[in-house]
């Protein structure tokens, strides 16, 4: 049954115009971006949950608002203007600050961010409402989710980003699998509906709760569109062209390891004759010692590679428009933001044949066996090269492909959360 609203004492019981259909509150949870309060440079995750704020701000601000789990333990409401506030200033640390931040203006952030977003009560629901988690954070115990919810009197839609942990535990930390697992279970019992990232992720999901015997709930597969990133004021190549760049925390499932291999052999087969840069943007991650090794101490790579760790967005538009082409031999991906924000820069893509990589780059990029060694380095020379066949054919579909919006991906959403709250 669709919630309705009465108009008021002076329409007539007879007249049609008496009762109108409401659509739902939407209370946003922004229990990820308030968690990652002390980094001032964001991952995946982070971009697509603040993203989610600015868009449902501009076009449902009247049934929006906002809650979190605080670092300090309680759940409730946040001030409307505190989360402007919270998101001006974490937006202009992602674009112009970087890992440049000085520890006093992280301090004064972490500190105005916690006072100012503390926990209010929770209003009673005049409507239908929804609670929407855009990240997985704060889902690790059903019980807690299940309270949550009766507090607010809501139903609950989550968006799943990848079931990397559960399928592929050897790309984790110790704990992973298990808080994750914790996760899903959560979104098993509670959510009246489930977004996933991908086909693969929507896949992936299914097959985990049908084997641990949870229900599936309702659930739409909703690709991402690229994150918008800062615009930077040149196109000038930040190094001498060519270079190829690749994004994202140096982890194991990255598989950096295959290109540091390849550069090496690069340099050491060489001679005079120049070679192409490898740029690594992102931050160093765990249980990766072999790629650290080689980072800090193989002096072959110390003239071809450069590790820039965290950037800002201005920095990072910078790099990708200037590369030969964003490289993604990743073995396990939910969907592959990097690509879709490659693309949307007009930036060519060699990634790893995956799913979830055909889902964000569909017939664009080239993809390869993240094992195939031989067939990266042919790939790499060959794009290094300006008169480069493959480049330019790749190039030439891009040109012509349709890539996703960032509209397109929120029409579909609040169209799925509307229908949520009717169920």
């Amino acid at each position: 049954m669709k919630p309705q609203i009465l108009l008021g004492p002076t329409a007539c019981p007879g007249d049609p115009r008496r009762v109108l259909p409401v659509a739902p509150e939407i209370v946003l949870d922004l229990t990820r971006l308030l968690s990652r309060v002390r980094h001032p440079t964001p991952t995946g995750i982070d971009r697509i949950e603040l993203c989610y704020a600015r868009a449902l701000l501009a076009r449902t601000p009247e049934r929006l608002h906002f809650a979190a789990t605080h670092p300090f333990g309680p759940y409730g409401r946040l001030d409307r203007r505190a989360v402007l506030r919270f998101l001006e200033a974490t937006e202009r640390r992602w674009n112009e600050i970087g890992a440049g931040e000085t520890g006093t203006a992280g301090w004064r952030h972490l500190l105005a961010a916690l006072a100012g977003l503390r926990p209010r009560p929770i209003m009673p629901a005049a409507r239908a409402r929804v609670l929407l988690h855009i990240s997985p954070s704060a889902l690790e115990s059903p019980h807690k989710v299940g309270a949550r919810l009766r507090r607010e009197n809501a139903r609950l839609v989550c968006l799943v980003h990848d079931l990397i942990p559960i399928a592929e535990p050897a790309f984790a930390r110790a704990d992973g699998p298990h808080r994750h697992a914790r996760r899903m279970i959560s979104v098993a019992r509670h959510a009246g509906g489930v977004i996933a990232n991908s086909q693969a992720t929507g896949d992936a999901l299914t097959t985990y709760l049908s084997a641990v015997g949870e229900p599936v709930p309702p659930l739409m597969v909703n690709s991402l569109a690229a994150a918008p990133l800062a615009a930077t004021a040149s196109a000038a190549p930040p190094i001498e062209a060519p270079y190829f760049l690749c994004l994202g925390t140096i982890e194991p499932r990255k598989n950096h390891l295959l290109l540091l291999h390849l550069w090496r052999q690069l340099a050491e087969r060489a001679g005079t004759r120049p070679i192409p840069k490898l740029v690594l943007i992102g931050r160093r991650g765990w249980e990766n010692q072999s790629v650290f090794h080689l980072l800090d101490r193989c002096a072959l790579l110390g003239p071809h590679v450069r590790e820039l760790g965290r950037v800002p967005d201005r920095a990072l538009s910078a790099w990708l428009a200037g590369a030969s082409a964003l490289l993604m031999p990743s073995f396990a991906e939910g969907f592959g933001l990097p690509i879709a924000e490659a693309l949307a820069a007009g930036t060519p893509v060699i990634a790893s044949d995956l799913p979830a990589h055909r889902e964000a780059g569909g017939d664009v990029p080239d993809y390869l066996d993240p094992l195939d060694g031989p067939g990266w380095r042919r790939s790499i020379l060959d794009y290094a090269d300006p008169a480069s066949p493959a480049r330019a054919a790749q190039l030439a579909r891009l040109g012509c492909a349709r890539r996703p919006t960032w509209d397109d991906h929120i029409e579909r959403t609040l169209a799925f959360v509307d229908t949520v709250a009717r169920s």
